[in-house]
């Protein structure tokens, strides 16, 4: 990787440019693709393609684009509105996602910046990351300053050899280094002050839906890296200005229709990789036949294409593919409230120590489709979600702990009244858990014409969520265009390195201090 000269949008000098294949501006025979899956991977794979006059067929099973970042729209009491699978933040890291939103046509709605991301913890300590500066060393020192949850006095009794391995970073070997370790693991050996550890680690690590004791530690290393301390564009993010099919999915099909791209809504049943064809069957329509594919589908449906398909004689590369793992349930309700929320709430809150609830959304704050509804009749509509729960929870009662601890939480919502809800249950996240990074599956497969696309996949980059799926679709056609000779699509990651030598600095100012250096070697015992 080579550095980057910004492009506008981005602040960080030190992002590096993952060059894309040389060749033709175009393959020299036709060339037909099946993208599987309308999600954000298979959007980009479908992007990279199409414009570079490959022909694509996107199938997708649901009537909207967008995957899990997919909305749709519902009947309400007082008419029409939408509804979706909870809030999500595109950081301004998200080279790669932002780079394919970049074509969405001027008039689209897009995505309205947030200008906080606060924390409160259950114990009255709260966090903000408004004010403290985005270049590390300084977003750290910043953060240590001015955070109510971590105090100096609290350094010396971190453990130094699991702190630094946040700082002393080279992706991939990141990754492989913590194979088999917890991030709930990695977070007791770490040693920080609980209320720090719960205020701002834990609450990143249940972003990914999942349980600390589940989830790889080199997945929450990297994604501290990333978006704290290896990154200078800093915490803060924006969000969807409508919701996200109208502000980003309907405009963005309309862009890769104008290239051609035919989409169906539809399943695929299999594949056959066994001629010189790749030869899809559907549920609804006749099959057809593919010079290449694009499995885009998430962890299941993955799992399910490359189970059924007939032709891929490699069993190892099966059974990994069939160890993809999916996430605990989550759960998503939105509330329209007969009263608003006060005004001084903000439009992300993320909690901690309130029973199930995760983080709260005042849809109002940002999505012009609930600014609209809440000036016509009154009231919020707010988002309450909930991460990583219990296999059979019971709808019911998850609904009255929520409800009660959206009371602690903001105390004015008690006495609201619900005009609507809709609750959402759903398990098809994927998880990264503890297994070795390097059986996870790749981009590339054993046959040449078949990729995938998802954020369930392994990368070299610390990408992850959205970015993740982004950049492995870009990935999935740059490999494609270039087994065909044709010129492939620049790429950008965060750096991959701890920024120059100031993790040293770090470490000596820390030696220095009373109590420090008795760290327990964690990231050596890992290596």
């Amino acid at each position: 990787m080579t550095p980057h000269r910004p492009a506008p949008g981005i602040r960080d000098r030190r992002a590096e440019l993952i060059p894309g294949p040389e060749g033709a501006e175009r393959p020299d025979a036709r060339r037909r693709v099946l993208v599987i899956g309308g999600g954000i991977a298979g959007l980009a794979a479908a992007t990279g393609l199409a414009e570079r006059g490959v022909e694509v067929h996107l199938v997708e099973k649901h009537p909207q684009l967008g995957g899990r970042v997919r909305s749709w729209p519902i009947t309400t009491p007082q008419g029409p509105a939408t509804m979706g699978r909870g809030f999500h933040a595109f950081f301004r890291q998200y080279y790669n996602l932002r780079a394919l939103l970049r074509r969405l046509p001027p008039e689209a709605p897009g995505l309205v910046p947030i200008p906080d991301y606060p924390l409160v913890s259950s114990t009255g300590l709260a966090d903000s990351f408004r004010r403290i500066p985005r270049t590390p060393p300084f977003s750290f020192i910043g953060f240590v300053l001015t955070s109510p949850s971590f105090r100096l006095t609290d350094l010396p009794r971190v453990d130094l050899d699991a702190a630094l391995s946040l700082l002393e970073v080279d992706f991939p070997d990141t990754f492989r280094r913590w194979d088999g370790v917890s991030a709930q693991r990695f977070l007791d050996e770490l040693g920080f002050p609980p209320r720090a550890r719960h205020l701002a680690l834990e609450v990143f690590a249940r972003s990914f839906f999942a349980d600390p004791r589940d989830f790889s530690a080199g997945e929450l290393v990297a994604m501290f890296h990333t978006y704290f301390l290896g990154s200078a564009e800093g915490l803060l993010f924006d969000t969807a200005a409508e919701d996200f099919d109208t502000a980003l999915w309907r405009p963005l099909r309309g862009h890769l229709e104008g290239l051609g791209v035919r989409f169906a809504t539809d399943r695929v049943q299999a594949l056959d990789l066994r001629g010189p064809a790749i030869r899809a069957r559907f549920d609804d329509a006749a099959p057809e036949e593919y010079d290449a594919a694009v499995l885009a589908a998430g962890p299941e449906g993955i799992r399910r294409l490359v189970e059924t398909a007939e032709g891929v004689e490699d069993a190892d590369w099966r059974s990994r593919v069939g160890q993809l793992r999916t996430a605990p349930p989550f759960a998503v309700w939105r509330l329209w409230l007969d009263r608003p929320v006060h005004r001084d709430r903000p439009a992300f809150l993320g909690t901690t120590g309130y029973g199930p609830l995760d983080n709260v959304s005042v849809l109002e704050r940002f999505e012009a489709g609930a600014a609209r509804w809440r000036a016509e009749h009154g009231g919020s509509v707010i988002e309450l979600h909930a991460y990583a729960l219990p296999e059979a929870s019971d709808p019911e009662r998850l609904r009255t702990r929520l409800r009660a601890e959206l009371a602690r939480v903001w105390p004015e919502t008690a006495a609201a009244g619900i005009r609507h809800e809709e609750l959402l249950i759903e398990r098809d996240c994927p998880l990264i858990g503890t297994e070795p990074w390097e059986r996870r599956p790749t981009v590339a497969t054993p046959d040449p014409r078949l990729m995938l696309a998802g954020d369930c996949l392994r990368t070299d980059l610390p990408v992850a969520l959205m970015e993740r799926a982004a950049t492995t679709g870009w990935q999935a056609a740059n490999a494609l265009l270039e087994g065909w000779g044709v010129r492939g699509h620049d790429l950008l990651s965060p750096p991959r390195t701890a920024r120059a030598s100031w993790p040293g600095w770090v470490r000596r100012v820390l030696r220095t201090l009373p109590g420090a250096g008795r760290g327990r070697k964690s990231e050596e015992r890992h290596r």
